[in-house]
């Protein structure tokens, strides 16, 4: 058995039982990846994979307690190396980051712009995804750190540590009667049709539960992963805007008013996930003390 036949079975799980982009992801050729896991079964005396003629369809019920078998294993390498970078290579390496659009947006560039300018050799990369998908991302291993609201906090092979709260505001084009100076409210929010987050996002849930529990059906006519969507289609008089109050920005945003919501739903909070059985690079523990203060080593590996 060799770490390799391991990395192979595992992204071909990953890539949904498809060999071809298996073999890509893995920067080798389809006929060896395939070759390789033959050589595995056989040396097992059973089958990971289901198979109809040369396809693959389905993981049997031994393959997937050895696929959860190689998942450990190869994490667990891959703290190993981890570890010798962080004494030899303390400086250097790579970070990546998963995150939603509104996080990447309007709530990381200065903890990213200060993590650049302290560790210029290690390599950044940041991954835009839903609140399900940051989760997921981190879980696989392909990111080390999660930034969400929803999500994080929900699965149970994720640290989650709070960042910081945040609350909502609505946006209007100017003129709009919402804007008039008088009280913001659900019913009269509800009045117009409303261009705010899918639900998958940004805490949209519990903005939905509110106008429930208010008796509203709100008339949502369209929904967005991305705040500047939304505030281009409230500039085309589409609707209202409902989103996070970080996103709204007075110099970049003089076509719009904003008004205030928070009185009307519960504080957010934003979650920063990491797998609990990863070893964290120095420079890691030193990104997350930069978006959240308070989030020093000792808090963190309390949590973990």
């Amino acid at each position: 058995m060799k770490l390799h036949q391991l990395r192979y079975i595992r992204e071909v799980h990953r890539q949904g039982l498809n060999v071809s982009t298996a073999a890509d992801v893995l920067h080798t050729s389809q006929p060896g990846v395939s070759k390789q896991i033959q050589l595995l079964e056989e040396e097992l005396g059973l089958q990971i994979f289901h198979r109809s003629g040369k396809r693959l369809t389905s993981v049997t019920e031994p393959g997937m307690a050895i696929l959860n078998m190689a998942e450990r294993v190869l994490r667990e390498m891959e703290n190993i190396k981890r570890v010798g970078e962080d004494f030899t290579q303390e400086s250097e390496g790579c970070l990546s980051i998963a995150t939603t659009h509104t996080q990447a947006r309007y709530r990381l560039p200065p903890a990213v712009k200060a993590f650049v300018e302290r560790y210029p050799s290690v390599q950044l990369s940041i991954h835009q995804g839903s609140p399900k998908q940051v989760s997921e991302l981190v879980i696989n291993g392909e990111a080390d750190i999660g930034i969400a609201t929803e999500s994080i906090a929900e699965n149970d092979e994720l640290a989650a540590l709070p960042c910081y709260t945040w609350n909502r505001c609505v946006v209007v084009p100017p003129g709009h009667p919402l804007a008039d100076g008088g009280t913001l409210t659900l019913e009269r929010i509800a009045q117009y049709p409303i261009v705010t987050y899918d639900l998958g996002f940004t805490g949209s849930t519990s903005v939905k539960r509110m106008f429930e529990a208010q008796g509203l059906n709100p008339n949502i006519v369209l929904t967005a992963i991305d705040s500047d969507v939304i505030k281009t289609y409230v500039e085309l008089g589409l609707g209202v805007g409902l989103l996070a109050k970080m996103a709204y920005n007075q110099e970049r945003d003089q076509n719009l008013v904003m008004l205030d919501a928070s009185h009307l739903f519960p504080d957010s909070t934003t979650y920063l996930g990491v797998r609990r059985d990863a070893y964290l690079r120095g420079y890691i523990y030193e990104f997350i003390h930069l978006i959240a203060p308070h989030l020093d080593r000792q808090a963190v590996n309390a949590a973990l």
